[in-house]
Order: C-alpha cells, then structure tokens, then sequence
C-alpha cells in the first residue's frame, strides 16, 4: 500500500515537474525517445496545431524500450506520427541517443547537417520530466529559446496508463533527484528546488521508492 503521505508528496514532485509553457509556433519540435508513445501522439498533435514545421525524434533503445521498439523509440516515433497524419518529410529520425544529454546534443547536430535554422525549440517529453529535460537543455543549447511540452495529463491519469504505482513514483524520485544531483556534474542549469518539493522528496526516497535512483557520481544516463 502507498501511503496517502506519499501520494501527496508524488503529487508535489510531479507538479514540480510542470514547466507550465504555453505551447507556441517554434521552429522545430524536439519528441524525446523513451517507453512512452505518449510523447509521439503529443508532438504530432502540436505539428497539426501549427507549432512546429518540423520534427525531430531521437532516441535509441533502453532496456525499457528494447522488445517493444526493437527498431529504436525514434523510428516507432516516427511511425506513430506518420499514422497520425503528420507527413514522413516534416521528421528527422535521430537513432543513437542514449539518454537526454546525448539527444539534445544529437539533435542538435542533425539540424545543423541540414542547416536547418533554429531560433526556438519546442521540447516534447514525458510529464513526469519536464523540468528535467528543461534543465537539460538549456545548459547544452543555450543559444535558442525552449518550450516545454508534454501530454497534458494528471498523475493519477499517467499512475493509470502505466499500471503500475510504485513504477511511477520511483521515476519521479529519480527524475526529481537528478535535478539536485546533474547541474553540479555540468549537465543541466541549476534549478531553485523548493524546501517543500526537498522535504518531499527526502520522504519518499526514506520509504523506499529509489529504484530509478543513480549514484551521485554517476555519469549522465
């Protein structure tokens, strides 16, 4: 049983992780890879809203993702898109990105080879990650401005399309904790982390919910 302490601190956590942009037009739409076809459905239904001409789609498989994208999460991306009506010519497929860092680097590589001119990023991720891919971000690409966007859901809306509680509380604590632990290893700005959204997470890592944890200094994954 999850205790009702600990929900309200996930709660805390995932709203931590809301930017709160308001989607507008950028010049290309980033959709971050991973389990969650999710960001896909997002992303395409921002190029049908007229917020990006372009897509990029990067990532390549995890241990997540291997049996059910074994062709990488960028190429299911693309295929999901493509069945959404975005047309194949408006998408980049960046295939070998491993975690964040390397898809806003390998992304932002791509655009350059094809001298694509970029002012402004909308960057498509989970929900639970926002901030994080934010922070990211802007400390490898600081040059252009960037815009969050994920699939505009509750938590226990995204608890639901896991199914699997724990799973998802664990992702937060991982996702809040490299937010405290990336910016001084050089991997992301640094981020004011509320005393409530600490205590929060200083809770939840107590009762256990640390499987998607890594050691503080670890290399970016």
């Amino acid at each position: 049983m999850i205790s009702t302490q600990a929900w309200a601190d996930a709660q805390r956590l995932w709203d931590f992780q809301q930017m709160g942009h308001e989607p507008r037009p950028c010049s290309v739409a980033i959709g971050l890879g991973s389990h969650d076809l999710g960001v896909a459905d997002t992303t395409a239904d921002l190029y049908h809203r007229g917020m990006a001409p372009l897509i990029v789609f990067t990532g390549a498989t995890s241990r997540t993702t291997r049996e059910r994208m074994p062709r990488g999460e960028a190429e299911h991306y693309r295929d999901r898109a493509v069945e959404l009506g975005v047309p194949a010519d408006a998408i980049f497929v960046e295939p070998k990105a491993q975690n964040t860092g390397e898809n806003i680097r390998l992304s932002r590589t791509l655009l350059e080879e094809r001298r694509v001119p970029v002012s402004s990023i909308l960057l498509v991720s989970k929900p639970y990650e926002e901030r994080r891919a934010y922070a990211t971000a802007r400390k490898l690409w600081p040059d252009v401005e960037w815009v969050s966007a994920s699939t505009p859901m509750t938590l226990p809306e995204y608890v639901d399309s896991v199914q699997d509680a724990r799973l998802v509380i664990d992702m937060l604590v991982g996702a809040q904790q490299r937010l405290m632990v990336y910016p001084r290893q050089g991997f992301m700005i640094e981020q004011d982390i509320p005393g409530e959204v600490a205590a929060a997470y200083d809770r939840l890592r107590g009762d256990g919910f640390t499987s998607r944890l890594v050691p503080e200094e670890s290399r970016h994954g």
